[in-house]
C-alpha cells in the first residue's frame, strides 16, 4: 500500500539565509498585504494565503521554492495545497518570519506600517462588543444585539474563513500598499 504524505519539511531561518546567499530561491510570502507591507523577506513576493491556489508552478523544477507567514502556520496550509497540485522542492520556514526576525536577518518593510490586518479585526471587534453590552446594561437592552450581531459575525468567519469586518478593514487607507 502506498501512501503519500504532505508533511511540511521545514527549513530553518539559518538555512535559508544561507540558501539566499549561494542560490536562486523562490521566496512565498502568504500573509496579507498589510502584514507583508509591514515587515518580509527581501526578494520575497506576496501571495496571500487564500490565492495560492491559483499559483502556478515555477518553469525550472529545481528552484527551490520557500513558504513563510508570521509563525509557520500559514505557510504548511500553503504548503499542503502546493504539494497537492505536483509542486517541488518546496519548503516551509520553520517559525516564519517571527524566527527570521529572532535570528537577526534582515527584513525590508515600512518604518510606519499599521498593525496587523488580525490585530485590527480583534481591536474593532472587541470594541464593539464591550460598547454593546456596556449600552445594553447603562441605556438599552437593545445594544446586547450589537454584540451578538459581532460574535455572529466572527462565528461566521472562523467557520467560512471569511471575514467581513477584515475584508471592510482592508480598505482603509493606512491598510492599501
Amino acid at each position: 500500500m502506498t501512501t503519500t504524505t504532505t508533511e511540511s519539511p521545514l527549513i530553518s531561518a539559518a538555512e535559508l539565509h544561507e540558501a539566499l546567499q549561494r542560490q536562486q530561491v523562490l521566496l512565498i510570502d502568504v500573509r496579507e498585504p498589510s502584514e507583508y507591507n509591514s515587515a518580509h523577506i527581501p526578494g520575497a513576493l506576496l501571495c496571500p494565503l487564500a490565492n495560492v491556489k491559483e499559483l502556478e508552478p515555477p518553469c525550472s523544477s529545481n528552484t527551490p521554492v520557500v513558504l513563510y507567514c508570521e509563525s509557520g502556520r500559514r505557510s504548511g496550509m500553503a504548503y499542503e495545497t502546493l504539494a497537492r497540485r505536483g509542486w517541488k522542492n518546496l519548503k516551509n520556514l520553520e517559525g516564519g518570519i517571527q524566527r527570521w526576525k529572532q535570528g537577526g536577518y534582515p527584513v525590508k518593510g515600512a518604518a510606519s506600517a499599521p498593525i496587523s490586518l488580525m490585530r485590527q479585526v480583534q481591536i474593532v471587534a472587541g470594541s464593539l462588543i464591550l460598547t454593546g453590552v456596556i449600552l445594553g446594561f447603562t441605556v438599552n437592552p437593545a445594544f446586547f444585539f450589537l454584540s451578538g450581531f459581532v460574535g455572529a459575525g466572527l462565528l461566521f468567519a472562523g467557520i467560512t474563513g471569511i471575514c467581513a469586518l477584515g475584508r471592510v478593514l482592508v480598505l482603509l487607507p493606512f491598510n492599501r500598499p
